[in-house]
Formats: C-alpha cells, structure tokens, sequence
C-alpha cells in the first residue's frame, strides 16, 4: 500500500503527465479551439512538461558524466522559455513586428525570475523556519561572477538600440565560460525528492528508460505547443482588447517558470534555501546570457541576412530596466547573504512597476535600480568586498576549491 507521501508524490506525477498529454491530443486531432482556450491548454502543455524536464534532469545527474550532465541541466533550465521566445525571434525575422515579442518575452522572464522567484524564495523560508537571512555556499560565486559580467555589458545593448551578432557572440561566449567554470567544481550527488525520488528505486535500467522517455515526450509536447501558445497569446490579446506586449512579458513566462518557482519554492520548504536559490541564480545566468545571445542568431537566420534585430523606444526602455535590476541583484548576492528585507524590497519594485504604464517610470525605476546597487556596494563594508571578491583574479578558483 503506498504511503502518503509517495501518493502525493504519484499524484504529481499524474497531473503533470496529463496535462502534458492533454495538448498532445488535442494537436494530433486537429480539433480547432478560440484562440483563449488554445493558449491556455498550450500553456498548461508547456506547464507539465517542464515538470517532466525537471525530473528527467535530476535523474541524469546519476549517470551522465559531470560536465555532460552539468551542461544539460543549464540547457534545460530555459528550454520552456527557450521554446516561445526563439518562436518569436524566428516570426521577427520575416515579421518586424514580433522583434518586440520576442525582446518582451525575454525581458520579462528575466524580472519575473528575480522580482518573483527569487523573493518568494526567502518569503517561504522565513515562514517556514523564522529565519530571515539566507546564505549561499562560496561555489555560488560563479554565478554570481557571470552573471555579473553579463550585466555590465547588457547596458551597452539600451544606447545601441538593437541585438545584433556581435551581442550574441558576447553572451553566448560569457555561457560557455561559465559552463567550463561550473564544470571543474565537483559534483555533488542530487537529492532526490518527488517522483524521481520513487523512480530511483526501480533500479539502473528502468530508471534510465524513463528518463530517456521523460526528455523525448516533454521535448516533442513543448516543441508542438510553443507556436499555438505563443499566436494564442497575441490572439487573445487583440480579442479582448489587452495589450499583447504584456501578454507576452509576462503570462508566457509565468507559465514556462511556474515549474521551475515551484520546485524551489517546495525546497525552500524542506529549508534547503541554499540548494532553491542555487537553481533560480543559476536559471538566471542561463537566461541572461544563452537566451538573449540566440534571438539575434535565430532572427538572422530567419531573416537570411545578417542584419541586427532593431530594438523600438519601449524595448530599449524595457531593456534598461531589466539589466539595471540585474545588476541591483548581483549587488545583492555579492555577500553570499540574501535577507528578507532585501526580498521584499526586490519583490516591491518589481510589483509596483507593473502599476505604472507611463514609459518615464521605466527609466526612473531603472536609474533607481542603479542607485541602490551603488548604496549597496558603498555603504555595507561585506558588499563591497564581496563585489571586489568576484571580479579579482582569484574569485573563481577559489570558489571552485572550497566546493
């Protein structure tokens, strides 16, 4: 008779299986929806699969080789979110009109994942223990290093006014130096937890097959439901008179990361705060940086030329204030510490944006995000080290040797 607990965790299982399944479906039969219901069983589509990803990824950790498994895991992290935006990208280089989709589905990923993620994150631990700092393990400074580099530079791309190759090579460059980083670091046995906790159990070879069969049904059903969910988004959104920029920005990415939130969010309650920012600061790099450098490539490619995506006043807006909230993040993590107030501050300026539409207060809270981060590393002694920490000669190395 199975326990509670593996119930629950069957349970899980189901649901994300069906939901996973229910798009397949409806794709295989051809059945036409409104343009609502087809973004919403897309999206719930997309939704499970991602938790199938999830699993399937832990469960590879116990037979691929470190770097191979380390690799995958960056590359699965955003493959939901992946989806949709390279989506965009490929429609913008035929139709210029998507270029600002696809630069509002990226942009809006990146601050729901700190404003949200990140914040509910330290919320959740201090509910659940009354402890209202988190620290981070000293290997977290890669991380926090890379993402740091592809920050300084995101600022560059507002004031040029477009994503071209040369951003891609950058940032796609800053991935793979932080792969070959996170690489050498030891690799530490995954605790399990969840459905993959019970498939680990059935032994080498099933384990294996269902993971191979987690990764092959959840490509194949996000695959299929990227284009449907992505023209039901911008369908639903001329249908009932809501803008389709903020559409895009954020209800795809709300349902491509919802996985990813819960999952940390679920750790965060196993007071494992450590191992749930972890996964969201590492999400984080993958985002800003193997994300954004392929729009230009995919666009390019598309377009069949090597012209650069040209970025409007509200992308160039949009732009600048999520690079300035990256920065203001790293600003934050540079100490290893990550307290409540600072949560619910990040959380805080990420929700009250969302209230003011006027494009000048894009820039006021962008010029604000910078303000804080220079406050931050000025006035506290422990920031301020931390930040030269990062960007000596030595930061990396020596986080590699104290994990």
């Amino acid at each position: 008779m199975l326990s509670t607990k593996h119930f629950k965790h069957v349970l899980w299982f189901l649901v994300a299986v069906s939901l996973a399944l229910q798009w397949v479906a409806l794709h295989i039969s051809r059945l036409h929806l409104e343009p609502h219901w087809e973004a919403v069983s897309s999206g719930l589509g997309i939704f499970g699969a991602a938790f199938l990803l999830s699993w399937a990824a832990e469960l590879a950790q116990k037979d691929m080789p470190q770097a191979l498994a380390i690799a995958l895991l960056a590359l699965i992290a955003v493959l939901p979110e992946y989806a949709v935006d390279m989506y965009f990208a490929w429609q913008a280089g035929k139709d210029p009109k998507y270029t600002s989709f696809a630069m509002a589905n990226m942009t809006g990923a990146n601050r729901l994942l700190i404003g949200l993620g990140w914040a509910a994150v330290v919320v959740t631990f201090w509910l659940k223990t009354g402890k209202r700092l988190i620290q981070l393990e000293p290997e977290h400074k890669i991380e926090i290093f890379y993402l740091g580099l592809a920050t300084i530079y995101s600022f560059i791309i507002p004031f040029k006014a477009r994503l071209d190759l040369m951003d891609a090579v950058v940032f796609v460059g800053i991935f793979l130096f932080y792969m070959r980083a996170a690489s050498k670091a030891s690799h530490v046995e995954p605790q399990l937890e969840g459905p993959p906790e019970i498939i680990e159990g059935w032994g080498k070879a099933p384990r294996r097959i269902t993971t191979t069969l987690f990764f092959l049904f959840s490509g194949f059903t996000i695959f299929i439901a990227a284009e449907p969910f992505a023209e039901g988004l911008l369908a639903t959104g001329r249908t009932f008179g809501i803008e389709e920029f903020i559409l895009v920005q954020w209800l795809a990415p709300l349902a491509s990361e919802s996985p990813e939130f819960i999952v940390a969010i679920l750790f965060a309650l196993r007071a494992q705060p450590g191992t749930s920012m972890g996964a969201l600061l590492s999400s984080k790099v993958n985002q800003w940086t193997l994300l954004i450098g392929m729009l230009p490539v995919v666009y390019a490619v598309s377009a069949g030329r090597l012209g650069p995506m040209e970025m409007d006043q509200r992308q160039v807006e949009e732009m600048f204030l999520t690079a300035a909230q990256s920065l203001f993040a790293v600003a934050i993590l540079a100490n290893l510490s990550f307290s409540l107030v600072e949560a619910i501050v990040i959380f805080l300026l990420f929700a009250t944006q969302l209230l003011v539409p006027d494009p000048a207060f894009r820039y006021y809270y962008s010029i604000f995000y910078v303000v804080l981060a220079v406050v931050l590393v000025v006035g506290k002694k422990d920031t301020r080290e931390g930040v030269l920490g990062l960007f000596s000669r030595g930061a990396t190395a020596e986080a590699l040797e104290k994990h």
